[in-house]
Parts: C-alpha cells; structure tokens; sequence
C-alpha cells in the first residue's frame, strides 16, 4: 500500500505524540509557545550572540537521531542472510562506554546521555527487525548488495559524537518544561523533511525516549 502525504503525515503526527508521551517529569508537561518565550535584551555592540532557543538546541538532537537511525538499514542490510544477529551486546557496551568517556570530555553528564544512546541504540535493532520482518514476507525487495559493516560503523561513531556534543550543549532544554512539546515538534518537522515511513517513524519515537528529563 502505497503512503499518501496526508498518510504520512498522520503517522508522524502519532510519532510525534509518541515521543511526548512516552516519558514523564519535564517531557510530560504543556507545551510553552515559543513566541511566548521573553526575548534577550539587546546587548551592547561586540557582545556574543544570545544562545540557541530551546527549541534550536532540541533540533540537533532530533536531526541527528534520524541520521544515525537510517544506518539500520545499512547494517541491517550487511547482516541480512550472514546469520549475524541483529543484537551485538559487545558492540553495544562498547558504544555506552565510548559515549561516556565522550559527555565527561565536553563537560556534560554521562548518565543522561548513556540513557539517551541506549534509546538510540534499541530504535536501530527496532527499524533492523522490522526490515528483517519486510524482506522476509517479500523477498524480492530484500538488499541484493551487502554494505562493509566496519565502514557503516565508522559512519555510527561519527554521529555518535556529533550526538554526544548535541546533548552536552542542549542540558537546560533538556530539563525545561516544554521539552517534551517541543522535541515533538521537532521530531514531526524532521521526520516529515525525511520522508519517514511508519516503521522509521516509530524508530525515531523510540530513539528520543529519555531526551526530555533529568
């Protein structure tokens, strides 16, 4: 069946309330317009600029969460008839350990954020199973190429720290009230830009989980 804008659009909408409900504390809380927010006063000439917006810092975290979730398709792809499993629980300690050692050198705290990759980490194998369901009901759109594992890893890793300085630099929009309103928003824009189906859709929901929070 064949996804309709107006479809698609629905489907990210529900991911959208997904990633607000999915969590308490500060992501549960209503929504603060970002019109309504008080401006900065203009500073004097020469004064560094005023920091991103709540809503641009949780931006970044959306974005790159969707980039590092369309790796699952390439990993799913090099694994797919090789009798690899989908979970690699020595890749994945290795990965939360990376992070850490990554938030304690850019100053941010690393709880927070292994809880994050964990999410990330547990969106990849859901859009990898999901694949793995898709091809094996119609084989004929299985990958008839496989991908150098080791080189999407490398791709990962990249992400992995572009995500890592995300979720350092954004700590006050993290834990604001309106964090889970506007990771929505930012969540459905991002999704909508990309063209997610339902299956990544849902894969985005769930990588951005335990964003919002202490």
């Amino acid at each position: 069946m064949q996804v309709t804008l107006s479809m698609r659009r629905a489907l990210l909408g529900g991911t959208a309330a997904a990633v607000l409900f999915a969590g308490g504390g500060a992501g549960s809380a209503a929504a603060v317009p970002a019109a309504a927010a008080p401006r900065p006063a203009a500073g004097p000439v020469g004064t560094a600029a005023p920091a991103p917006s709540p809503a641009g810092q949780l931006r970044p975290l959306a974005a790159l969460s969707a980039d590092r979730l369309a790796t699952a398709d390439l990993v799913a792809a090099a694994k797919w008839g090789t009798g690899s499993p989908i979970d690699d629980p020595v890749r994945e300690r290795e990965v939360l350990a990376a992070v850490a050692a990554q938030a304690r050198e850019a100053g941010a705290d690393p709880v927070p954020t292994v809880r994050i990759f964990r999410d990330q980490i547990e969106a990849n194998k859901l859009v990898q199973r999901g694949l793995y369901r898709r091809w094996d009901a119609d084989p004929a759109h299985a990958p008839t190429t496989r991908p150098d594992l080791a080189r999407v890893r490398q791709v990962i890793n990249r992400l992995n720290r572009e995500l890592v300085r995300a979720i350092a630099a954004s700590p006050r929009a993290r834990t604001a009230p309106g964090c889970g309103p506007r990771l929505a928003l930012a969540a459905l824009r991002v999704g909508d830009e990309r063209r997610l189906d339902l299956l990544h859709a849902a894969g985005l929901a769930r990588s951005l989980r335990s964003v919002c929070g202490g």
